[in-house]
């Protein structure tokens, strides 16, 4: 089965401008992703996608694939549909791996692409457990219940579930002691045939409220296969993730 990653990489970005660019320990964080991503050795190839100049010639300048895309897509899903088109891929599955996790785990996106060895998988995706009070409380940090098949069930950026013995009290360390609570990795994977319906469905008002697009695809009917991994992600959002991850390097 041929399966592809596709890393999308927009140049506008609120909190920090030109992410994609910022230089970690001499390679800028696109490269990174990138170089991480090419040891997957479930991955058949890997791309990026983008609407900037920039990062197309930084990609280009490294060695690098990498796709022009149009500058209006509102999610990475969109991007990676449109760059599996331009490539003109035959690939059964489509990997979207973000681009401002310049540590990800080749081993991580290879846990994802098994997934899709069962035939009726449309869209796969990875959890963890949270084990820190700051996490189960972090609106950026989404969190998700699953059912007896580890199928997603719902996600929300609130404490899910509500644990009704603690009713009225604020969410304390106590209920990490009683449940155990997931956090959405954000790594996904798509038939390729199930990533060009994705990119046509509407809106939804759950989606909408939460800001998670996948509510969109949960409200829709398909059905988002999750795995529990032990490889933690660290996304790079803020300048403050910037300094962190320069120390990592270091």
């Amino acid at each position: 089965m041929k399966i592809i990653g596709i890393i999308p990489a927009r140049y506008g970005s609120t909190r920090l401008m030109g992410k994609p660019l910022v230089d970690i320990g001499g390679k800028s964080m696109i490269r990174r992703v990138y170089e991480q991503a090419k040891q997957a050795s479930l991955l058949s190839d890997v791309w990026v996608a983008t609407d900037d100049q920039q990062i197309f010639e930084e990609v280009q300048g490294f060695g690098g694939q990498v796709v022009m895309t149009d500058s209006s897509h509102q999610s990475g899903t969109e991007r990676c549909c449109e760059a599996m088109q331009k490539i003109g891929s035959d690939s059964a599955v489509i990997v979207n791996i973000q681009g401002d996790e310049p540590f990800i785990y080749p081993q991580q996106i290879d846990e994802l692409c098994r997934l899709f060895t069962t035939a009726n998988i449309q869209i796969a995706t990875l959890i963890q457990p949270i084990d820190t009070l700051a996490e189960l409380t972090a609106p950026n940090r989404p969190k998700v219940v699953v059912n007896e098949h580890l199928e997603a069930l719902y996600f929300s950026r609130q404490t899910i579930p509500f644990l009704r013995s603690f009713s009225g009290e604020t969410v304390s360390e106590k209920w990490l002691q009683q449940h155990t609570f997931y956090k959405h990795i954000g790594l996904y994977g798509y038939r390729s045939e199930v990533l060009k319906r994705l990119v046509s469905l509407s809106p939804t008002i759950l989606e909408q409220a939460e800001g998670l697009e996948q509510l969109r695809w949960l409200q829709h009917g398909f059905t988002i296969q999750t795995a529990i991994t032990n490889f933690d992600t660290f996304s790079i959002d803020t300048p403050e993730d910037l300094a962190v991850a320069k120390r990592k390097i270091l």
